[in-house]
Parts: C-alpha cells; structure tokens; sequence
C-alpha cells in the first residue's frame, strides 16, 4: 500500500528568499556602513557620496522587485532595517561629526533625535503601507532627509567650508528635518513614473538636460533639487489647503444665498394656506 504524503501548511511551502533585489539592500547597506566608517576617519565628503549612493540603490531594490515580482515580506523587513542604519545611523554621525560636536550634549541629543524620528518614520510607513495613498509619502522619506544632509556636506565643500561655520544655522535644519518626517506633510513618491510606458518625446529631453546640468555640477545641482524637494511637502499642502478655501468659498456663497431666498420667500408668504383659504 502507498504511504500518503502529509500535506505541508502552505505557509511552509516556500522558505526561500529571491536574491536580486536582496543584493540591491545589502549594496544599500553596505554604503551606509562605509559613511559611518568614513565619517570616524573624518572623510566627510566621502561618507556623505556613500550616503547619496546607498539613497540610489535603495530606489533600485525596489524599483527592481516591482519589476521582476519578487517583492516579499522578508525584503520589506529587510529593506527597513537596511534603512535605519544607512539613512538613520550613518547622517546622524556625520551630522554630529561634522557640525553638531561643538554643541556637545545638545548636538548629540539633535543627532539622536534624527534618529528616533527616521525610526518612527520607517515603522509608520510599515504600519501605514496598504492605506495610503502609494503616489505620496506620509511626511519626508528618511531617504530624502540623509540625501539632503549628505548633499549640504557636498554643497559646503564647494566653498571651502564646512558645518562649523554656521553651527546654529546646521543644527536648526537638522530639527527641522527631524520634524518633517514625522509630520503628516504629503510629499510625491514619484512611484508612478514608469519607465516601460510610453512618454512624449520631451520627457525624454527634459531627463537627458537635468542628467547633464547634474554632471556639470553635481554638488551644487544635487543640494538644489533635493531642497527643491524638501521644500515641495509645504508648498503642496499650502497650496491644496488654499484651492479647498477657493472652492468652499463659491458654495459658501450659493448656500448663503439659497437660505436667503427662502427666508425671502417665507417673509412674504407667512400664512401658506392663505390662498387656499380664500
């Protein structure tokens, strides 16, 4: 007689991991470890390029296991954790090293709540992930806080000075930056832009000027779009909040004077049954 093969929970069907876009993170991760190594050797300019290319293979992982489905919950988990410590660990020291250690206790308790602040942001947008809306971020992505952090060092540097010069002026963006991300601000995630679609010819044109402009001068170039996009959350909601107040307004209006319509007309007709009456 044959023996029956006890069937396997289905959970426990597949163990296995996919490999590519897990390369990608460990790649995201590695960079962000080589900043923290720099940034103790006082390599700042070079802790913050790894910073800014641990940013680029953050967006491929993804981009990637999209691409090819093989997204899973292990390279979310993984994706997270790879994030704290490259987008989390790495700018906070290097903010501290590189501006924030004349403050003592005061620029290490700025750097640790960057920290707290891009923790809370990652496990918000886990919890959060199914529910909102996937063309914005809840608040500024971590991401978007250490590429700022790592293109100011850059942008600094093309002047020949660095975050010391104007330490006030440094610890008050680190806040602010703090701030943001554990804001509710929306800011575009860009997660609609596919590249397989088809696309009018100037798109195409409008890529290959601003790759270029970025060549020439990609320390200046890369600070001024990613402020541009640290200034874009405020812009938006400012400007969302201002479009409802215009279109609330003409209702307001149409509201007021259907109400005063009817009372006109209750003014002079106060007996309805007058008519009938007669």
């Amino acid at each position: 007689m044959k023996t029956r093969r006890k069937k396997r929970p289905q959970h426990l069907e597949k163990r296995g991991i996919y490999v590519l876009p897990n390369l990608f993170t460990t790649a995201s991760l590695f960079s962000g470890f080589y900043a923290i190594i720099a940034t103790m050797q006082e390599r700042f300019e070079t802790a913050a390029a790894a910073i800014l290319i641990s940013c680029v293979f953050d967006a491929l992982d993804g981009k990637i296991a999209r691409f090819t489905h093989t997204t899973s919950h292990f390279g979310s988990e993984y994706d997270s954790l790879s994030d704290l410590v490259a987008f989390g660990v790495a700018p906070g020291l290097l903010a501290y090293q590189w501006a924030l250690a004349p403050f003592g206790r005061l620029g290490w308790l700025a750097a640790f709540i960057y920290l707290v602040c891009g923790a809370l942001r990652l496990a918000r947008f886990n919890v959060q992930k199914g529910s909102v809306d996937p063309g914005y971020f809840r608040g500024l992505p971590i991401p978007g806080a250490a590429g700022f952090i790592a293109s100011l060092v850059l942008f600094t540097s093309v002047f020949s000075f660095d975050g010391r010069a104007f330490p006030f002026l440094f610890i008050l963006c680190v806040y602010i930056l703090s701030f943001l991300m554990v804001s509710t601000i929306s800011y575009p995630s860009f997660k609609g832009l596919e590249l397989r679609r088809q696309r009018p010819f100037s798109v195409l044109v409008a890529v290959i000027l601003t790759l270029i402009v970025i060549v020439y001068q990609p320390k200046i170039m890369l600070f001024l779009i990613l402020a541009l996009y640290l200034l874009s959350g405020p812009f938006l909601m400012v400007y969302r909040r201002k479009t409802r107040e215009a279109i609330k307004t003409p209702l307001e209006d149409v509201s007021r004077s259907a109400g005063e319509q009817s009372q006109t007309q209750k003014d002079s007709d106060p007996h309805p049954l007058h008519h009938i009456i007669k």
